[in-house]
């Protein structure tokens, strides 16, 4: 008996691994003939010659073609990624970056890290294997820094090239003196390199690199611009004439329709659009754009109230949200398959919009409008700006980099001379953050309130912390206030790591997989981004390892409030507002009148004096992470500006 049920065990087990191994094999064949069917696979050769022909090339391809995913692909399958050299191809959003390196390695039939991977700021899932690198734009720059010739990758993909922002030029501009110095130092430099005549003002640039490995030689640098909706000339015209090629065909054909006229009210005309489609035309899923979490809940709960007024064989309409700060299980619904006989709609932030390809979807809406995450040379810091798409994106990064350098001398990075500083400027390039919060972790060590800034860092570097459903709105605001400090924003924040740390070492016997579902439970009663949490648990890790490096002394300064506020007020002094006799703030760097967003712990107080990190523009200018200062701090603590603002 015994025998024979170990018998029948080992038959089942068998069957269990044939029966995922025809699974497995099944995926890989429908894998390989989407591939087959992609535009881009018809020209994989032609690509390839291009390329070994030409140093830069610029390709525009339509979306759908299979550009992102199959050309890194081509490329190592023709040899580009010998004598462990790399592809590398930046992405401008971190989710871009993962869902497509996720993709490649699952069409190439490796593990994630492996062969394919991607880095992103704080999470690095690559190894000594890797060599199709998928990264944002602040990633490679971030990497110049340490190695100024790039010297790992033998190809760079600039992907989605037409979402210029201030980080894409300085990266375009910086791969073209990378590029420039790699042929020099080869020997390989003409007065022309691929049709680009290099001026004086090139020469000099590019030798700034040279001085960091003379002597040494490089191969030269392959680099590939390219997007679905990019102007070819002007980047063409920038790179010295380079090539450029297109690459026709859609999966789908598609149709697209205007409005005959601006809608006054695009939300209100976004729902009708969505039934119209629904109640007139074939199946098939909608992907709706919207600006943000705000919206895309409005949306949904007018949807989800409409649908209950059809007739019920109408009904069969599901919404799926997706923007950033949604919790990652969440995010995920969007690409679960859609139950028979119901149309799904998708509402999506610009998170959806390049590189992420969604199954199903067979009508788009597009209000043209996007909540852009822009610099505010007024304001010194980046803000949240709802704005027509594109060419509103593009006004706000005029002469935004000379003020980008005025920040950095304020801060005491720079000398007169445009070089880093020593120390300063040189500590502050060894961390991976915005400059700003470098020079407040350096500045806390000197108030002795390293580990609380930290911390503060690490929070302000991720998504929203807190998650406030619509339809919980009095249970999360009851869970916030028990992490609420009177002091503002900023201790909330170390609040809710404390107890979230606190949480996790009293469950430290349970091993790590039980401890990382008890944390997700208290996440969820405590209404906390789980997500967001565990991204900023990972961040503090890793900063607090750099400035241990870096030599600086880790301290918390107790109970010493007061202390830690004057801190704040040191690091954060270009983003301080005062309080106005009606009631509003103004931004005393740039004048600008301000109020305090809703969700901040400080928005029923009104403080005479505040600093903040954040600024969201709607239709009114709201701050967020808020801590209460008082103003004669900011005479004492930073008077080289405020003595010129008297």
């Amino acid at each position: 008996m015994a025998q024979g049920s170990l018998n029948k065990a080992t038959l089942s087990g068998n069957s269990a691994n044939d029966n995922r191994k025809v699974d497995t094999f099944a995926r890989r064949q429908k894998l390989l003939q989407h591939r087959k069917s992609l535009p881009i696979a018809t020209v994989e050769r032609r690509l390839i010659d291009e390329v070994r022909k030409n140093d830069i090339l610029i390709i525009v391809g339509e979306t759908g073609s299979g550009k992102t995913t199959q050309i890194p692909q081509f490329l190592f399958n023709a040899g580009f990624c010998k004598e462990g050299k790399s592809v590398g191809i930046t992405q401008p959003r971190r989710v871009a970056a993962v869902t497509v390196a996720k993709r490649v390695a699952e069409e190439c039939g490796v593990e994630l890290g492996q062969r394919v991977g991607y880095s992103i700021r704080f999470e690095d899932v690559t190894s000594s294997s890797t060599r199709i690198k998928y990264m944002t734009d602040g990633l490679l720059l971030r990497e110049a820094l340490l190695d100024p010739y790039l010297s790992r990758y033998s190809v760079i993909i600039v992907d989605e090239a037409h979402e210029r922002t201030v980080q894409s030029d300085v990266l375009l501009g910086l791969l073209k003196n990378v590029q420039i110095a790699r042929s020099k130092s080869n020997g390989q430099l003409n007065t022309e390199t691929n049709g680009m005549v290099l001026e004086k003002e090139n020469d000099v640039q590019s030798s700034i690199f040279l001085k960091h490995d003379q002597g040494k030689k490089f191969p030269p640098l392959k680099l590939i611009v390219m997007s679905a909706s990019l102007d070819a000339r002007v980047f063409s015209d920038y790179f010295g004439g380079a090539k450029a090629v297109h690459v026709q065909g859609r999966q789908f054909p598609v149709e697209i329709f205007y409005t005959f006229h601006p809608e006054p009210d695009y939300l209100d005309a976004t729902l009708i659009t969505v039934f119209q489609i629904h109640l007139e035309e074939a199946l098939g899923d909608i992907l709706v754009f919207l600006t943000g979490q705000e919206e895309i809940e409005s949306v949904e709960r007018l949807i989800k109230e409409r649908v209950l007024q059809l007739p019920e064989n109408n009904q069969r309409l599901v919404t799926v949200p997706i923007f950033s700060s949604l919790p990652s299980e969440q995010q995920m619904r969007v690409f679960a398959p859609t139950p028979a006989g119901y149309r799904k709609v998708i509402l999506a932030t610009n998170i959806a919009e390049t590189s992420v390809t969604i199954p199903g979807i067979k009508y788009v809406i597009d209000p043209g409008l996007v909540k852009a995450r822009s610099y505010d040379p007024k304001q010194g810091l980046e803000s949240l700006t709802v704005v027509p798409i594109s060419k509103a994106q593009a006004l706000q990064r005029r002469s935004a980099i000379v003020k980008s350098l005025e920040q950095l001398f304020l801060l005491g990075a720079l000398t007169d001379e445009c070089k880093l500083s020593d120390p300063v400027g040189r500590q502050m390039s060894k961390l991976p953050l915005d400059p700003v919060y470098s020079k407040a972790l350096i500045i806390a060590s000197e108030f002795k309130c390293l580990q609380e800034m930290l911390i503060t860092v690490a929070m302000l570097s991720v998504e929203s912390i807190f998650y406030a459903p619509r339809d919980k709105l009095d249970e999360a605001r009851a869970a916030m206030k028990r992490f609420s400090s009177p002091e503002g924003d900023h201790i909330t924040l170390i609040n809710v790591f404390r107890a979230a740390n606190e949480f996790m070492e009293k469950n430290l016997t349970c091993g790590k997989e039980k401890a990382d579902k008890i944390l997700r439970k208290w996440c969820k009663e405590n209404f906390i981004n789980n997500r967001s949490l565990r991204h900023a648990r990972d961040i503090h890790n890793q900063i607090r390892e750099h400035v241990q490096q870096m030599g600086l002394h880790i301290v918390s300064c107790g109970d010493d409030v007061l202390n830690f506020r004057r801190c704040l007020a040191a690091s954060f002094f270009l983003n301080a507002a005062l309080k106005q006799p009606e009631g509003t703030y103004r931004a005393l760097a740039s004048g600008q009148i301000v109020q305090i967003h809703p969700s901040s712990v400080l928005f029923q107080k009104k403080p005479e004096c505040l600093i903040y990190n954040e600024l969201i523009q709607t239709n009114h200018k709201y701050i967020h992470k808020i801590t209460r200062i008082d103003y004669l701090w900011l005479t004492e603590l930073a008077p080289q500006f405020y003595s010129m603002q008297s």
